[in-house]
């Protein structure tokens, strides 16, 4: 089922009243607008106009509360795969699932547990906007403004949506490994990268070195190896 709304607060508040409603596994809301849309640590994604497209995913996969960070990044290389397939756009994917192109951020998921054993991901790209605010111009970028051209946001949704259902059932069915390993080979932020992060405890500097089993970043420093559980890490 997927339902479509001109616009919203969140795709993700929507489509949790959904899952908690007993709809299921696949059920996707998609709005032309956010009015408040939702980003990671408490964040704001930047969603006015009809240039981008907001989705929202609701999941039911039997996955243990330790492969949540890796469906993150399994969505992450699910949304990257369909715009490389429908725009012939190769993005790059910065840890833990923020899409980069032209060194700003593209696009972004999250994932928020909800009732009934649902999972919520939540998908924004930045397809055909012309503009951003002054303060995201710096950091925010679309296919738009990287290409010159408009792309088909419908021809999109069906690629997003059909790759993030494969790349949720092939966490499911195999496990983290194999979405570790593709993260690794995909993104330029897993391995030899320098990188400063700030964990929400500190800030550091280092080069990355992998990731281990849990998909959490290996980040070398002058002092060792620190291990990333979650934060905001971006080209030094």
């Amino acid at each position: 089922m997927r339902v479509w709304l001109r616009s919203t607060e969140s795709t993700m508040q929507d489509a949790a009243k959904l899952a908690a409603r007993g709809e299921p596994h696949g059920t996707v809301v998609v709005a032309e607008e956010q009015t408040a849309g939702i980003g990671r640590h408490g964040h704001t994604w930047h969603s006015a106009g009809t240039g981008g497209l907001y989705l929202s995913i609701i999941l039911r996969l039997p996955l243990s509360s330790d492969a949540l960070p890796v469906l993150t990044m399994a969505l992450g290389l699910a949304a990257q795969c369909a715009i490389e397939e429908v725009c012939g756009v190769r993005c790059d994917i910065r840890w833990p699932n923020d899409l980069m192109l032209g060194g700003k951020k593209l696009a972004g998921i999250m994932v928020q547990t909800g009732e009934r054993a649902a999972l919520i991901a939540g998908i924004g790209v930045n397809v055909n906007q012309a503009a951003f605010p002054e303060d995201l111009h710096p950091i925010a970028t679309s296919l738009r403004l990287e290409t010159g051209r408009d792309y088909s946001k419908e021809e999109l949704l069906d690629s997003v949506v059909a790759e993030s259902l494969k790349y949720a059932a092939l966490l499911k069915d195999i496990g983290k490994s194999q979405i570790l390993k593709q993260f690794e080979v995909r993104s330029s932020y897993a391995r030899g990268k320098a990188v400063e992060v700030d964990d929400g405890r500190r800030v550091f500097a280092g080069v990355t070195a992998g990731l281990d089993e849990n998909g959490f970043l290996m980040v070398e420093t002058p002092s060792g190896i620190e291990t990333v559980m979650a934060g905001g890490v971006r080209a030094a």
